[in-house]
This record gives structure tokens, C-alpha cells and sequence, in this order.
């Protein structure tokens, strides 16, 4: 027997089985994300394309936490496009307003994805800090 999920959490194996969603313009063959949790400026979606990644900027700031399959990740445009390649347990940053893309995804690919703060991002009082591997941030 599986004991209730109570609501400050989420399985991704819950999350899958709601997949696909409603079709519509953008998703024919049904919607492939769903929102999971909400908390204030949060909300934790499952995202979890198929073939193309048909997604556009989003209006606040994003982290995605790879749960499944592989590809490379493509942030920003034309010449200042960044690429990386991603799998399990990779975590990938991106701001509000900033054009991005999943490419070359296996069959498995699956994201948590965390959009949260203010519409517009936390850019203008923000840096983006990376840590030493034997410091936190604080």
C-alpha cells in the first residue's frame, strides 16, 4: 500500500501518469507539463516533451532539475547561445525572458521545473553566485 502524498510534496512517478494533458494549439497531442505544487511565487511543474521542444520565454525565473534521459540544452540565441549537454541530477538555470531549448532529448527525457519570484525575474537584484564545491551560499 502507498501512503498518501501530502501536499508540500510531489513524486514524479504522480506527475507522469498525468501526462499527456488537454491538447491544444501548442501541444495536439496533448499537453506534456503539469503543475505539481504552488506556493506563493512557486510552482513546481513536471515537463516532459516529446520529439520538440516547442517552449517559448517564460515571464519569471526558472531551474530545471533533470530527472530522466539525456540531450543538450541550448540558452540564449544566435551568437550568444550557450549549449550543454544534460542528464540525470543536472541542474540548469535559466532567467526570466531568456529564449532556451531542449535539443536532441531521449525517449525518457522528463524535468522538474521550479519557476519562481517576481514576473520579470529577480535579474535586476540578483547575480548568479556559483559556490566552490566546498562552500554554500549564503
Amino acid at each position: 500500500m502507498t501512503a498518501a502524498v501530502p501536499p508540500w510534496s510531489a513524486r514524479i512517478a504522480d506527475a507522469l501518469a498525468r501526462l499527456p494533458g488537454p491538447p491544444g494549439a501548442l501541444w495536439p497531442e496533448g499537453e506534456r507539463f503539469v503543475t505539481m505544487l504552488r506556493h506563493g511565487s512557486l510552482s513546481l511543474e513536471l515537463y516532459a516533451p516529446r520529439g520538440h521542444d516547442p517552449q517559448q520565454p517564460h515571464e519569471r525565473d526558472e531551474l530545471y532539475v533533470v530527472v530522466g534521459g539525456h540531450g543538450r540544452f541550448e540558452r540564449g540565441d544566435g551568437e550568444a547561445c550557450e549549449r550543454v549537454p544534460f542528464g540525470p541530477g543536472d541542474v540548469l538555470f535559466v532567467p526570466a525572458g531568456c529564449p532556451h531549448r531542449f535539443v536532441d532529448f531521449s525517449a525518457d527525457f522528463a524535468v522538474w521545473v521550479v519557476f519562481y519570484g517576481p514576473l520579470g525575474g529577480e535579474a535586476a537584484r540578483a547575480t548568479l553566485t556559483v559556490a566552490h564545491p566546498r562552500e554554500t551560499l549564503r
